[in-house]
């Protein structure tokens, strides 16, 4: 059986970073990756993309070295990621900032409103009740990110944590204070306008869930197999006869039906940001499914049934 040599090279400046002499030809990059972190192990194998071309794409970790269009002498071409931390420890700390940011201002806890308000309670039934739909929509989001979600990638940029928790944190804060302002009014259609939101919210809760097992249940723990989702006995997963990412369809809901509920603003404001990120989101993942299956369903849209 023959071997490989493995040679890699620094993608800015070209230098030999690492020779790999008899590497089975079965090997996998991540395998490579190990090997060349025995060499550099200031280079940890998530820090590390490995790629073909110095602008070329990261081979994937599974990626075979006799699978790839090279000879017995390979030259591969590494890129410093930068300091890496895990997507579970991303989203909880994501998560948790507003659920305790938002709380802080639902009990006005000093230095928020004018100390005569410190500690009171809002006389309007729907502030207690977006409090709760607030609270329960991150605390959904923690638990689905330690018992339900499959991550594809393990980690991500320790930079974008940053990026991420000034997002949800800052929305979070600006739509709590306004919400659970003294001053704050109710809805202008009153008791109606608020039971309406608040059956569109947890529909889109229980939607956006259903959507996540059916997600999680294609994926065998470990793995990063890709499969097609299709429909299930669910009828909240029927949606997927018409759009690729439908747990983005169901999560664009729930926000309307809180901006809905509380009739604020910076709810609408971070629901319109929202859904233009989810909207990306969902294009390239769309993008990705035609790409690699040749029998993708062509009738489903991204996002939004028929329309984007």
């Amino acid at each position: 059986m023959k071997h490989y040599e493995v040679e890699i090279l620094d993608a800015k400046t070209k230098d030999k970073l690492c020779f790999l002499d008899k590497v089975e030809p079965n090997a996998t990059i991540g395998e490579i990756k190990s090997m060349f972190h025995k060499s550099h192990p200031q280079w940890y194998p998530a820090r590390q993309s490995i790629r073909l071309d110095p602008k070329g794409k990261s081979l994937k970790d599974e990626d075979v070295l006799q699978h790839l269009p090279v000879g017995t002498t390979a030259t591969f071409y590494f890129r410093d990621l930068g300091a890496q931390i895990s997507w579970v420890t991303v989203f909880l700390t994501e998560y948790t900032g507003p659920l305790v940011l938002y709380l802080m201002f639902y009990f006005r806890v000093p230095f928020i409103y004018a100390p005569k308000y410190d500690f009171t309670t809002s006389k309007h039934w729907v502030v207690h009740l977006a409090c709760m739909c607030h609270s329960f929509h991150f605390f959904k989001r923690l638990l689905e990110t330690l018992f339900v979600h499959r991550f594809s990638h393990g980690t991500m940029p320790l930079r974008n944590i940053f990026k991420n928790c000034t997002y949800y944190w800052g929305f979070a804060a600006w739509m709590a204070y306004y919400i659970n302002h003294p001053l704050y009014t109710p809805p202008i259609y009153g008791e109606q306008q608020i039971r309406l939101a608040l059956v569109i919210f947890l529909f889109c809760q229980i939607g956006n869930f259903s959507i996540h097992i059916a997600l999680r249940n294609l994926r065998p723990p470990g793995s990063k197999t890709r499969k097609i989702p299709y429909p299930t006995k669910n009828p909240f997963t029927w949606i997927f006869l018409l759009v690729s990412c439908p747990n983005y369809t169901y999560e664009l809901g729930s926000w309307l039906g809180f901006t809905l509920m509380t009739q604020c603003l910076p709810v609408a404001f971070f629901t319109l940001v929202g859904f233009i990120q989810m909207t990306v989101w969902a294009k390239g993942k769309h993008r990705s499914y035609l790409k690699e299956f040749r029998d993708y369903p062509p009738v489903r849209s991204p996002i939004l049934p028929f329309i984007l």
